[in-house]
C-alpha cells in the first residue's frame, strides 16, 4: 500500500536565512537544498520527525502567480501547519529564544497536551503541541 503524506509548501523571499532559522529555532533538519539563481533557493526540503515541509524563493512564474507572502497581505494566512513536538517546554523556550514571535503562550490545551503558536521573522505562523491527533485520547477513543 503505497503511504500518503502532506508536505506544506511555502514561499520566503530569503528563503536561505529562513532555513537556517527554521532549523535553529523550530528543529527542522536539511534533507535536500536546491541553489536557485543570484542565491534564491529553487526547492528545499527539510525534516522534522516524520514530517517535511517544502520550501523556496518563489521565482517561478506559478508561484508568483499563486502564492503571498505574509508581510504582503497585511500578515494574514491562508494555512498555518501544526506540528507534534514530544517536548513542548523545551521547544518552545528555543524557539523564542532564537526569535519566534510568541502569537499565542504555551498552554494546557482542553483536548490533551501542551500548544503553542509562534510566528517566524517573514511572518509565517506555526503551531506545536504534544497533543497527537493519531494517537488514543478522550476525545480519540479506541
Amino acid at each position: 500500500m503505497t503511504k500518503s503524506t502532506i508536505m506544506p509548501c511555502l514561499v520566503y523571499r530569503d528563503a536561505s536565512a529562513a532555513i537556517d532559522w527554521l532549523c535553529r529555532a523550530f528543529g527542522f533538519s536539511k534533507h535536500l537544498v536546491v541553489p536557485g539563481e543570484a542565491g534564491a533557493i529553487a526547492h528545499a526540503q527539510l525534516t522534522f520527525g516524520d514530517g517535511m515541509i517544502m520550501l523556496g524563493s518563489g521565482q517561478g512564474e506559478l508561484m508568483r502567480e499563486i502564492a503571498a507572502f505574509p508581510k504582503d497581505i497585511g500578515g494574514r494566512q491562508t494555512q498555518t501547519p501544526y506540528i507534534v513536538v514530544p517536548d513542548p517546554d523545551t521547544h518552545y523556550a528555543t524557539a523564542v529564544n532564537a526569535g519566534a514571535l510568541v502569537v499565542r503562550p504555551i498552554q494546557e490545551e482542553d483536548y490533551g497536551g501542551k500548544g503553542y503558536s509562534l510566528k517566524d521573522p517573514e511572518g509565517y505562523i506555526w503551531h506545536f503541541g504534544s497533543y497527537d491527533p493519531w494517537q488514543e485520547s478522550e476525545l480519540n477513543p479506541p
